[in-house]
């Protein structure tokens, strides 16, 4: 590894091969000095990242491609979305969308190592990849980006290029809670039972569940991401102390941060660990909570798709909603208000026009209540749905789809 600065770093990017694939850190670790050397030093790049957010270089000459599209890249003219369950994206690497340089959004440096601190997820195999294509692995050190382990460490043998920055990471701002969305998860939490593991995301509704939670005992993560729920649980005493918290990406506050910072109870590991349906269905209880745009009456979600556009993708909900049925005392929730508010339409619909990207639940959660899925016939199902979960003003409407539909 060889430490230099941000004017030999382009020197060195301009030598890259014509239009090359640039795998960066995604989320919300974006490297932004490594991203603004790469715009200015190289006309034309093919810039492939998760869940992208604001601030990405935008011009004539980059094209994005992602498999889960987040906020810096959605509805682009020059976006190309890759169909895949985040646990396979490693495989897109490996076999389909091999990187030619990689580049890293890491802590300052601890001995002979960097750690890839609040973002792992699919770097490791992206590292791999480029590797086995003799490409170039660059990481930016950040003197705050918190320090964690698992496969969040890296020795200096695997990056070819660092350059030391100081700048602050982004941080989760305020939740925005609504009756309905703490009726939804005042809803899910009343059916988690002390010593279950959970898998959470980020926003209303599981900040909703995880606050409602922290009366609980001997609570366990095994999730894709957490926030600033989980610290709360362990400040509180609801957490498991024997068990490691698991995760592959983590996003919240400065508290969070300065919490995970040589924390070894936070176990950071690569996405094919995380979010492998086999490993999920080994924890207790497993618990996965996930959301969705539209539910039909076969149980079928949208959770990636727009008026036929995409929107997001099916990041890692496939993966944890089939390992959580497959654990023992597991349950998968699927969690949405009963009613969109501004296409002013009901979410539970009578078939899916949009593309599928879940199907088979435990459980749909909305404000109106909990509707059982998996276990039961399609004309339960579809009973369950309408009656438990579905807005009251469509319940009518909706009975008389599924006699159409041969469900009732």
């Amino acid at each position: 590894m060889k430490v230099i600065n941000v004017e030999q770093l382009k020197q060195i990017l301009a030598s890259l091969p014509e239009n090359p694939r640039v795998v960066a850190s995604g989320n919300f670790a974006s490297p932004k000095v490594l991203l603004k050397a790469m715009d200015e030093s190289v006309e034309n790049f093919r810039l492939h990242m998760l869940n992208a957010q604001p601030g990405i270089p935008d011009r004539e000459g980059i094209s994005y491609e992602s498999a889960f599209i987040g906020a810096g890249m959605r509805r682009h003219p020059r976006l190309t979305y890759i169909p895949s369950r985040l646990s396979l994206v490693p495989i897109l690497f490996r076999d389909h969308y091999q990187p030619d340089v990689v580049l890293l959004h890491t802590s300052e440096r601890r001995h002979d190592t960097v750690s890839l601190g609040t973002e792992v997820n699919i770097l490791p195999a992206a590292i791999e990849a480029v590797r086995e294509r003799g490409g170039l692995v660059i990481a930016q050190a950040n003197a705050q980006m918190p320090y964690t382990y698992g496969d969040a460490q890296l020795y200096e043998h695997e990056i070819d290029y660092l350059v030391e920055v100081d700048e602050p990471l982004a941080v989760k701002p305020p939740t925005n809670f609504t009756d309905e969305t703490r009726q939804i998860g005042d809803r899910i939490a009343a059916q988690i039972s002390d010593g279950s593991t959970l898998q959470l995301g980020i926003g209303a509704i599981p900040d909703s569940v995880l606050s409602t939670l922290v009366q609980r005992k001997g609570m366990r993560i095994w999730t894709e991401m957490f926030s600033d729920g989980v610290l709360e649980l362990q400040k509180r005493g609801a957490l498991d102390e024997d068990i490691p918290i698991t995760a592959s990406f983590i996003f919240g506050g400065e508290e969070l941060y300065k919490w995970l910072h040589l924390n070894r109870q936070v176990r950071m590991l690569r996405t094919e660990k995380t979010n492998d349906p086999g490993q999920i269905a080994r924890q207790a209880k497993m618990t996965s909570i996930n959301s969705a745009l539209q539910i039909d009456l076969s149980d079928q979600a949208n959770a990636s798709h727009v008026r036929g556009q995409i929107y997001s993708g099916f990041g890692g909900s496939t993966d944890f909603i089939v390992g959580a049925l497959h654990a023992r005392g597991g349950a998968s929730y699927m969690a949405l208000q009963s009613w969109h508010p501004k296409a002013n339409a009901s979410t539970i619909v009578p078939r899916l026009t949009e593309d599928v990207t879940s199907f088979q639940h435990s459980y749909v959660v909305t404000e109106n209540g909990v509707a059982s899925c998996f276990g039961h016939s399609s004309r339960d199902q579809a009973y369950n749905l309408i009656n438990q979960a579905a807005h009251p003003s469509v319940r009518e409407e909706l009975t008389e789809s599924a006699k159409l539909l041969g469900l009732l």
